[in-house]
């Protein structure tokens, strides 16, 4: 079976998790802005960890995205490609 016929193809996840990884990325950035306030560094407000988080966000659906896919494979009992 190829990836189409199995499920949804990768790109198809990206668009479906972004808004979920990004807003991920948003509150982590925001977390450890706080956290480095421990070592003197001034806190990032929300809207600019959002701000960041936009760009920011795409390699991590990207990564969230195969990571799914290998999920939905593992499965539905197919092997994983190989690359």
């Amino acid at each position: 079976m190829t990836r189409t016929e199995n499920g949804w193809p990768v790109r198809t996840l990206c668009l479906v998790l972004y808004p979920f990884t990004a807003a991920a990325v948003a509150i982590n950035l925001f977390m450890l802005s706080l956290m480095g306030q421990a070592i003197g560094l001034p806190a990032l407000a929300p809207i600019t960890t959002i701000w960041i988080s936009i760009p920011l966000g795409v390699p991590a659906t990207w990564f969230a995205a195969k990571w799914v896919r290998r999920l939905m494979d593992e499965a539905d009992g197919d092997d994983p490609p190989v690359s």
